[in-house]
């Protein structure tokens, strides 16, 4: 029996319109055009928002002090009045936050909670120590620019509590197989900087989906390199890749992941929207998957909100 095996998310009330998202900062400042123009977006699916004045703060390269990031996303949980919370940029920073957050407050209050590159840490950590179903997917500041088919998607995986799936764009098989697991998701990058610390991920019986950007290919090889002679593949019940943004071409980083990954003899699909670009489709993090190479999809296995 993996580790997986006992493991019984608590999924988060679905969002109606009128309900209230709290932004957060936790990582990186931001861009206030974008930041504005994601505002836009979700005031037209009916949101209202709660806006912090101390998320604009800034502390160099990072949207304020470590404590001042914690106590923001703490507060936002233990807010009754707060239905969900999306964040309003990655960038980095949130790992310097992870032992500052308060798992048990967290844990007694699960709502909504979406972001995604940088975000990843927290979506582990919502995941892993707070035993709730997260949502990576779009952040505020990458709204306005998004493709029509990831705002709808956002709404339908935050509002409507039906099993949720995703097609690979390009199916690319890079090893055969059907399996089912846990779902992780999120940044190779992010997940990589996690290992050797008390957050490192336990993949163990569950389908993970990684995406990057701005990463040249040897160092795609050299973290993939670094987390397999860690262990932190061991177990691994299949790998889906999301987008690998101006990482070289898709076939190099297919051509990488078979050569560092291939000896785990899992199924391996690749081509999901999923990641860096206009098209980020909101996915549920936590709940129990199925990936099939032959029909190209990611199934889950009930709802990720109730």
């Amino acid at each position: 029996m993996n580790s997986q095996s006992q493991f019984n998310p608590v999924l988060p009330r679905a969002l109606k319109p009128g309900d209230t998202l709290g932004i957060v900062a936790p990582a990186s400042p931001f861009d206030r055009d974008l930041f504005d123009a994601g505002l836009r977006v979700l005031k037209s699916m009916n949101f209202n928002l709660v806006i912090p004045g101390a998320i604009f703060d800034q502390n160099g390269y990072l949207a304020g002090s470590d404590q001042h990031r914690a106590d923001l996303l703490n507060d936002l949980f233990a807010d009754s009045d707060i239905d969900g919370i999306i964040c309003a940029r990655g960038g980095y920073g949130a790992t310097r936050i992870l032992p500052l957050l308060d798992v048990d407050a967290i844990a007694c209050h699960p709502k909504v909670f979406v972001g995604f590159s940088d975000i990843t840490v927290l979506l582990d950590f919502l995941v892993q120590r707070c035993r709730m179903v997260a949502f990576h997917g779009p952040t505020v500041t990458t709204l306005g620019k998004a493709d029509p088919s990831t705002r709808d998607r956002l709404l339908l995986a935050l509002s409507k509590p039906a099993p949720l799936s995703l097609t690979s764009a390009s199916n690319q098989v890079i090893q055969s197989g059907i399996t089912a697991g846990r779902f992780f998701c999120g940044n190779l990058t992010l997940f990589c900087h996690l290992t050797g610390t008390p957050f490192q991920p336990d993949f163990s019986g569950g389908i993970l989906l990684i995406e990057d950007q701005g990463e040249a290919p040897y160092r795609i090889d050299r973290m993939l390199t670094q987390m397999m002679q860690a262990g932190c593949f061991d177990g691994l019940a299949g790998l889906a890749l999301g987008a690998f943004t101006d990482c070289g071409s898709a076939d190099e980083v297919h051509q990488i992941v078979a050569d560092r990954l291939g000896g785990l003899n899992c199924p391996i699909l690749a081509g999901f929207d999923v990641g860096h670009e206009t098209v980020n489709m909101t996915l549920p993090v936590g709940l129990p998957v199925q990936l099939d190479t032959d029909s190209g999809t990611l199934t889950f296995a009930g709802p990720a909100v109730r």
